[in-house]
């Protein structure tokens, strides 16, 4: 099981505003600590955390963040539409488009994503695979 992801980031403060503009409202709560920030899903009694967390958080060798080519982390959506909605906050944060929300042929038919790069240039994708809605052959 995955335990956490880890991105570093060289402006902190801009990376909080796109990573809030969706990661909130799917749930997640944020906690900055030493300057960093730290994402996780809320705890609930008597249950184990939810993971994996997610943390934005400059480089500890103090070198620049840089994104990893092929590397990308991907967050999945409630519906169709909060993939729409989200995709479009991210890029009022500050994030740029990667690929519009929608289907894909290389994926399977309820498979709706959309890919953005945050400010530093890591990719993310925000997903959602509910086979109660329209697919792409429907």
């Amino acid at each position: 099981m995955i335990a956490y992801v880890t991105i570093g980031a060289d402006d902190i403060k801009r990376a909080e505003r796109f990573y809030s503009a969706f990661l909130l409202d799917l749930g997640y709560r944020l906690d900055v600590y030493h300057g960093d920030l730290s994402y996780a899903l809320p705890e609930k009694p008597g249950r184990s955390r939810n993971l994996p967390e997610f943390y934005v958080k400059s480089p500890f060798n103090g070198q620049p963040a840089s994104a990893g080519n092929g590397t990308m982390v991907a967050f999945e959506a409630r519906n169709q539409r909060q993939v729409r909605d989200l995709h479009a906050a991210a890029l009022a944060a500050g994030g740029s488009d990667e690929g519009r929300p929608g289907f894909r042929q290389s994926y399977g038919p309820n498979f709706f994503v959309g890919y953005l790069r945050d400010p530093q240039g890591n990719k993310i994708a925000l997903f959602s695979s509910d086979p109660s809605e329209p697919g792409r052959d429907g």
